[in-house]
């Protein structure tokens, strides 16, 4: 599939442009599709949720596609939390797309930010390139090859 905005030929089913982070309208999810969403328990085995109880106790970043792992839910609580490869990440990611200390989850005055960490691949919020963005519900993010929806309170 090739990008309309640089002409890169990305592999099929990508999303977005692996040379220049654009949108590819092509991949984009049909309608009608729904993610469950469950949470990882302490044995390792998937523990489904309900959508309005984990947000119900506060924002929650939920991964929409990538890695296999549609459906996991990481409640945002406290005032900092790291995104990345390393397995000390409050939000893991384990792909070679996303760098071990990729971005940061910061709450400030005024919000919950996500803040770039010098990537080498970057983060997208709905679909543009971030060093840092003021999270919104319903934000896209995305991470390496992970796409991921920011669910605030």
């Amino acid at each position: 599939m090739h990008c309309p905005e640089c002409g890169f030929a990305n592999a099929d089913g990508a999303n977005y442009c692996q040379k220049c982070g654009a949108f590819l309208p092509e991949a984009a999810e049909k309608e009608g599709d729904t993610t469950e969403v469950y949470q990882v328990a302490e044995s390792g085995e998937l523990k489904p949720m309900d959508l309005e109880e984990v947000t119900g106790e506060g924002a929650t970043l939920v991964i929409r596609s990538g890695g296999g792992r549609s459906g996991e839910a990481f409640p945002l609580g406290g005032e900092r939390m790291t995104i990345g490869r390393s397995p000390e990440a409050e939000v893991f990611l384990d792909d070679v797309t996303v760098s071990r200390n990729h971005a940061l989850l910061v709450r400030r005055r005024d919000g919950l930010y996500i803040d770039d960490l010098g990537s080498l691949n970057g983060t997208y919020v709905n679909r543009h390139r971030i060093e840092s963005h003021k999270l919104q519900d319903g934000d896209e993010l995305q991470v390496g090859k992970y796409k991921l929806t920011y669910l605030g309170q």
